[in-house]
């Protein structure tokens, strides 16, 4: 559409010049489009026009209306930005996540240890120091201490000291570290079910105790092939059927499963004190035997 000039051309031009000028101007405004609103907006095109004594610049500022047609709408594109990616083009977030980097925590599980812990995978803050149960908010240092296990609580960085001091290792189930076990997939703690039989049956540990109650149900649903019933699951010792590493025709019946609480920072589902108790049946059995190994070293 043609845009008229309301207002006067400023500066001694001539009329031919004016008009050529005027028409570039329309020409400039019939490319450009944006939805113009209900009030009335300004143009403003600065336009150079060359007279024969010189070169002068002129501003014209036509006013624009709008239209009642819908046809006479009209669009300047001002965003330069990339366009939203459509439904198909955006990733479907997964129930795992991958590692951000291999973790650097190592098993500590020389042979016949009293204790062996076995905890899900490792936290990404573990994973980057190599001490186990390394975040702040983790109760597992908290929880030996207070259950008997270790005489003193312990900081992260002793994590290799627990096997000579106080005959006790760690392992995991998954070695892939996560912000937390909810981003490990199934298969993955299936298959670490596994590995963890074969480290057992290996180094023969008197105790296996499970930091997690998801640990045993992945260890049920290997076993017996199915999902272990809210009726089935009970924290604490397990049946002596259910130890693990045994070897048939061996002289060793196995290690014994201890089923305790997760020490997670994020785990809300039971308070502080329930999870005290549970580890403190553990603990009263860890300084029991441990004693009675110390009696018969002497004797």
């Amino acid at each position: 559409m043609m845009i008229p000039a309301t207002e006067p051309v400023p500066g001694d031009l001539k009329g031919e010049q004016a008009g050529s000028d005027l028409n570039t101007a329309n020409k400039e405004v019939k490319s450009c489009s944006v939805p113009v609103g209900r009030n009335r907006q300004r143009i403003q095109i600065a336009a150079t026009s060359r007279s024969s004594t010189g070169s002068q610049s002129i501003r014209l500022t036509p006013r624009v209306t709008r239209s009642r047609s819908s046809s006479s709408t009209f669009q300047i594109r001002t965003s330069t930005a990339s366009p939203k990616p459509s439904l198909g083009q955006i990733p479907r977030r997964t129930n795992y996540s991958p590692s951000a980097s291999e973790s650097l925590l190592h098993d500590t599980i020389p042979p016949n240890l009293i204790l062996l812990l076995v905890g899900v995978n490792p936290g990404i803050m573990t994973g980057t120091t190599g001490y186990a149960y390394a975040h702040p908010s983790n109760l597992f240092w908290k929880l030996l201490h207070s259950s008997g296990i270790t005489n003193i609580r312990h900081p992260p960085s002793d994590t290799y000291k627990l096997p000579e001091l106080y005959s006790v290792g760690n392992t995991n189930l998954v070695e892939r570290p996560t912000r937390d076990a909810s981003m490990l997939s199934r298969a993955e703690m299936d298959a670490g079910v596994l590995v963890l039989e074969a480290k057992v049956k290996a180094q023969r540990p008197e105790v296996v105790c499970l930091v997690g109650k998801s640990i045993w149900e992945a260890v049920w649903r290997v076993r017996h092939g199915r999902a272990i019933s809210k009726q089935e699951f009970q924290y604490g010792w397990q049946d002596q059927s259910e130890n693990m590493g045994r070897m048939p025709g061996s002289d060793w019946c196995g290690a014994r499963v201890f089923v305790a609480t997760t020490t997670s920072g994020l785990a809300a589902g039971m308070t502080r004190a329930q999870k005290e108790a549970v580890w403190a049946e553990l603990g009263a059995w860890v300084v029991q035997r441990r004693a009675e190994k110390t009696l018969a070293d002497c004797s």
